[in-house]
């Protein structure tokens, strides 16, 4: 998600994503020109008895001024909830990446997702605690205003009402929101966290079909993407767990291939070419006169090539640099960092020696074996 970050609350950096910079003015404009606001009058004054002069609150540019404000105290409301969530989190010493604001509400990145069922308990609960309270202080506030700030007692109520139906909806069990992570924690009590995930999952890719089914026939554009998130973030966080299974317990120097072939930076690519139809390696490591690496080369180097005479280019001109890990290094969390980096490629290193090259084949064996062990067991 591409954003910017626009401040840091206790070392976390705040990012705001193009999607909200959009879509803020759209909901201002909604808030401020349509029936909210006597909807919202109305609600108010069913429920708590507070009376609002609609008259004022429709005057001149005050629907626009509401329209503003309430857009950003809403997405204000959100940040707060993701710093309960992150609170949550480093008091279990968890790092938190980030925290982004986008069209549907907000995101805090944990660098590790804990596996206690009781810790992701406490920190999925946590943000929609931060929001119930919230909710509570903004009503008592509104309560407590007097009729002649009639602006400010209204902006108030909005916002008790939001936070509060916001937090029922984020309750929800369709994971991977807050109700899912809920959901989750609580069948990892008595199941292993992989098997708790895919249920988890399963649920909420039934939720996401509902949310796009009523989306597409009520032409709610933000359920329609809310739909397409949480179908997106349940299958590949359940994917992702099932990787960290199969991997878990082995290190990069486990998976890694040892002593790859080499081949001179001076080959040609047409040589190089002639070379792979032989010994039928996938990846190549690229090495100078004195035996250095300079990168490794594969299939998708000949793409670097095109429209270039194969005769003349060498591998020194193609070969991918990448960087190194030790041998030691977890196996999935090695995984996560360079596809962060938009590879799955490394040299590997013991104590400064290069000793072997990781590549995608090198995990697809891994995870191949490790699943049908686990078949195999059962």
């Amino acid at each position: 998600m591409r954003g910017y970050t626009v401040a840091r609350i206790w070392g976390i950096p705040i990012r705001i994503n193009t999607s909200l910079l959009v879509f803020l003015p759209i909901l201002a404009y909604l808030i401020g020109s349509g029936q909210q606001i006597e909807l919202y009058a109305g609600l108010l004054a069913g429920f708590s008895g507070v009376g609002f002069d609609l008259a004022t609150l429709r005057a001149g540019t005050t629907p626009w001024t509401i329209g503003v404000v309430a857009a950003v105290g809403l997405f204000v409301s959100v940040l707060l909830h993701e710093l309960g969530h992150s609170w949550a989190a480093m008091r279990y010493g968890i790092e938190i990446e980030s925290i982004t604001l986008w069209i549907l509400g907000g995101l805090a990145s944990l660098k590790t997702l804990p596996k206690e069922w009781n810790r992701e308990l406490w920190i999925a609960v946590a943000g929609p605690a931060v929001s119930v309270l919230l909710g509570v202080v903004c009503y008592v506030g509104m309560v407590l205003t007097p009729a002649s700030l009639a602006v400010p007692r209204f902006l108030l109520g909005y916002l008790a009402i939001t936070n509060v139906v916001l937090t029922v909806f984020n309750l929800l069990p369709a994971f991977p929101m807050d109700g899912g992570r809920v959901f989750r924690a609580l069948l990892a009590r008595t199941r292993p966290y992989g098997t708790a995930t895919r249920l988890a999952a399963r649920v909420g890719v039934v939720f996401a079909f509902l949310f796009g089914i009523v989306g597409v026939f009520t032409f709610q554009i933000i359920l329609v993407l809310l739909a397409w998130f949480i179908y997106s973030a349940a299958t590949t966080e359940s994917r992702t767990v099932l990787l960290d299974e199969l991997l878990d317990g082995i290190s990069v120097g486990d998976i890694m291939t040892r002593d790859p072939p080499t081949v001179s930076g001076d080959t040609t690519v047409e040589a190089f070419g002639r070379q792979l139809l032989s010994d039928r390696q996938p990846v190549h490591l690229v090495v100078d006169d004195d035996g250095a690496p300079l990168g490794v080369v594969t299939l998708e180097s000949f793409k670097r090539v095109e429209g270039r005479d194969r005769a003349t280019v060498t591998l020194s001109e193609v070969a991918q640099e990448l960087s190194r890990i030790d041998a030691d290094a977890d196996a999935f969390d090695t995984l996560a960092q360079l596809s962060a980096g938009g590879t799955t490629r490394a040299l590997v290193e013991d104590d400064g020696r290069l000793v072997g090259v990781l590549s995608e084949s090198d995990y697809a064996s891994a995870i191949t074996i490790r699943r049908g062990f686990r078949s195999a067991s059962v």
